[in-house]
């Protein structure tokens, strides 16, 4: 199958040709024709599968829809339903505050709605939304997104957006000001549905889908259906058709898994070392359990001359922009992230992800391997593990139903047997008195070689020319 199958508009698949693209993945092929035939979708599919074209695509052919009736009404823009007022197109009465605007004219509507969990989710989202419209005339993507000033996102949404893709809070904080209006949405998407539930916001999305129209076509993608994911769906799609692609129990045949056991924080650190000088890693992106420990790791591998940089919730937008700017142009050589890089983040050239502190859920685990082998090319996942990280491991392999082959590197080989499970139930791979995953503050500072008790950190806050090249 090809995507001239598929029925697309000349616009599109000139620009899927533009950017390479010849034949759609397996989720492409099948969420696209019912999506073009109005339905609302439940879609399950691992991350790297393509799954934002699957549905930006058919939202695309919705605004090419929008500009041929605009024409045959010989309208000069796209129907900006000049006529229409509604409690959308004005602010709610004491707004307030530096963001609050009180629009003189009605504003034009938005037909495409796409929620994302993320900041850095919510750009990649809106990237390949002007990627896949590089053709269609006059196209606008508004992306509203916190930790950035409201200003552009104003003008944005003045300039009458066809397609606004966002993250919850800011665009409750939108339509509170009354700077977004909702009432001409066609098509609402929840990506990553499961992710922005985990982050508490079940109720923001029940709010943000009563101010579209009912009859709205609403597609929702999620890693799993169960629990409040689908009793969500259950609330807001209508006789939806179900796609399930490569679940999470599907190997990730472009990715090879290790699992290399370290007997203390300091071998696992040597590990760590070791597998960054190797020759064939292009760009590596390096997994930490907390934003203190990505800031305190990134140092330390500065000081030995690494090209590095950290990447944590807890930075300012505009430094994380800096940072991801810096990996895609391959200024950086290594990236030390928490989850928040964990979903959204489509670099080719990460040729390895290291799993130096776990994640706190099992499906994280899926989300951060899947940031490398992408765009056909083949990646590599390590994951080090101590010993009090096996009950973690174990949950792992049950959720994939994978085991990680466990590896050793030469001189670098563990002291202590490899764990396994006891005999006694719940109590595998738990030492007494320890909680999994835990490190004790003193011990960790010392390992990193900071001084204990506080976090010292001679780089927070520059930009990646800073860090060191190596």
């Amino acid at each position: 199958m090809n995507f001239d199958t598929l029925n697309l508009p000349e616009p599109l698949t000139r620009a899927l040709a533009t950017a390479g693209y010849q034949q759609p993945t397996d989720v492409q092929a099948a969420a696209i024709p019912p999506a073009l035939a109005g339905r609302d979708l439940m879609v399950a599919s691992r991350t790297g599968s393509g799954k934002t074209a699957s549905f930006m695509l058919p939202a695309l052919v919705r605004v090419l829809a929008a500009r041929t009736q605009a024409a045959q009404a010989g309208q000069a823009t796209p129907d900006p339903s000049a006529a229409a007022r509604t409690p959308h197109s004005r602010p709610r009465r004491g707004a307030a505050g530096p963001h609050a605007h009180r629009p003189a004219h009605p504003l034009p509507a938005a037909r495409i709605l796409v929620l994302a969990p993320t900041r850095e989710l919510a750009q990649q989202v809106a990237k390949a939304a002007q990627d896949y419209g590089r053709y269609v005339p006059g196209l606008t993507v508004a992306t509203l997104v916190g930790g950035v000033p409201y200003g552009g996102q104003l003008r944005a949404l003045r300039g009458g957006a066809d397609i606004i893709v966002a993250t919850p809070g800011r665009l409750l904080d939108h339509l509170g000001s009354g700077a977004a209006r909702l009432d001409h949405i066609q098509m609402l998407v929840l990506d990553e549905a499961d992710r922005m539930l985990d982050m508490g916001f079940i109720d923001d999305i029940r709010r943000i889908a009563a101010a579209t129209p009912a009859a709205r076509q609403t597609v929702m993608y999620s890693a799993t259906f169960s629990g409040d994911a689908g009793r969500l769906a259950a609330e807001l799609l209508r006789t939806p058709a179900r796609i399930e692609v490569a679940s999470h129990t599907e190997a990730h045949a472009d990715i090879e898994q290790r699992l290399h056991w370290a007997d203390d924080f300091g071998h696992k650190h040597a590990l760590l070392e070791h597998i960054l000088g190797e020759r064939d890693l292009e760009q590596a992106l390096v997994f930490t359990s907390t934003q203190r420990d990505a800031e305190m790791l990134a140092d330390r591998l500065a000081d030995i001359g690494h090209s590095v940089q950290a990447l944590h919730g807890g930075m300012p937008q505009g430094q994380r922009n800096r940072v991801l700017q810096g990996l895609r142009n391959r200024h950086l050589r290594v990236l030390v992230a928490t989850d928040v890089a964990a979903r959204g983040l489509d670099v080719p050239t990460i040729s390895h992800v290291i799993n130096f502190g776990l994640p706190m859920k099992e499906e994280d685990y899926v989300h951060r391997i899947g940031r490398t082998g992408r765009a056909g090319r083949a990646g590599l996942a390590v994951t080090l593990a101590e010993r009090r990280d096996f009950g973690m491991i174990q949950r792992i392999q049950r959720f994939t139903t994978q085991r990680i082959p466990a590896a050793t590197i030469a001189g670098l080989e563990p002291r202590r047997a490899e764990p396994r499970p006891l005999s006694r139930a719940g109590t595998a791979g738990k030492p007494p008195g320890r909680s999994a995953g835990k490190v004790p503050g003193k011990a960790r500072d010392k390992a990193f070689g900071k001084p204990a008790g506080g976090l010292h950190s001679r780089s927070r806050g520059r930009d990646f020319e800073s860090r060191g090249r190596g």
